[in-house]
């Protein structure tokens, strides 16, 4: 396959990026700020924040900006909602890239299991929150372990299954699938011009195993994906693909090589369960209820 590296010009369009002080999402600033793009990276540390948008082409000229957002925070989240809305008079792309793997088993302030919170409470709420505003789309960020994952509604604390770091985290990935899904369905019958895509950075090195609060998990899940993955920049470019190049709603972008893992952006595959129109519309009741955030359109 040829490699896709020709990001069009993006002047003018306005990105929020969360998580884009490292990782994908901060390579994902780099690229879209090299091609003219506004972009307000949403993260929960300031100071690592304003360190990493200083790297950002745009930063010197005004176009980049950092915010404070903490997605497993719910409160942070309408927060950074409402700011957001008072300071700008639209947005033509979310990018909703935060995440974390591999944390301990642990409840955020909102009573909500730390990966759900995260990868996809946080982004369900962000979203509706923001739609009135979008212009263009929201990608979603999904995973390979997406295909591993088992969503049960009646045990997203984990009180009576034993709990499992990486089962979490895949319950979370294929809440996101279900999430983008769901979404575009929702657009499409409120008649919007916005679509709702994913993509996944297939194997990429990153800091995601940070949140971890295992040190040792932390150092092989950086160090040791060094050795096998691709650089962060090379599945950024998954995400933007997803969220610059003309592609139909509810499309998932992935790397194109052997499982997923390595190679430029392609379409990607999804599990069965991930398809599932009942589970997708039970999930969105669910996090309607636990977020306080229903979809403002139609």
């Amino acid at each position: 396959m040829r490699p896709w590296t020709s990001v069009p010009p993006q002047s003018g369009r306005r990105f929020v990026i969360t998580g884009a002080n490292s990782g994908v999402g901060f390579q994902a600033a780099r690229i879209l700020g090299s091609r003219g793009a506004e972009i307000v990276m949403a993260c929960r540390n300031l100071e690592k924040g304003e360190e990493a948008a200083r790297q950002v082409p745009g930063y010197d000229a005004g176009r980049v900006v950092v915010r404070r957002l903490d997605v497993a925070d719910l409160s942070s989240v309408r927060a950074f909602a409402a700011d957001f809305l008072a300071d700008h008079d639209g947005l033509d792309v979310l990018v909703n890239n935060a995440g974390v793997l591999g944390a301990p088993l642990g409840l955020t302030g909102d009573g909500i299991e730390t990966h759900f919170a995260t990868n996809h409470l946080g982004h369900f709420a962000l979203t509706n929150l923001l739609l009135p505003a979008l212009r263009d789309r929201v990608v979603v960020t999904g995973s390979r372990e997406h295909r591993r994952g088992e969503i049960d509604l009646e045990d997203l604390v984990w009180d009576r299954r034993p709990y499992k770091a990486f089962a979490a985290y895949g319950q979370s990935k294929l809440a996101n699938l279900l999430f983008m899904t769901e979404l575009h369905q929702r657009l499409t019958a409120a008649g919007s011009d916005v679509r709702a895509v994913g993509a996944h950075p297939g194997a990429s090195s990153t800091h995601i195993t940070s949140g971890s609060g295992n040190p040792v998990l932390t150092w092989v899940g950086y160090h040791g994906a060094k050795l096998v993955s691709m650089p962060a920049w090379r599945g950024a470019l998954c995400t933007v693909y997803a969220a610059t190049m003309d592609i139909p709603g509810d499309t998932y972008i992935g790397p194109h090589g052997r499982l997923e893992m390595h190679g430029w952006p392609s379409a990607a595959r999804r599990s069965r369960s991930a398809r599932d129109a009942e589970l997708g519309r039970r999930l969105w009741e669910v996090s309607e209820k636990l977020s306080g955030v229903t979809f403002p359109l139609g």
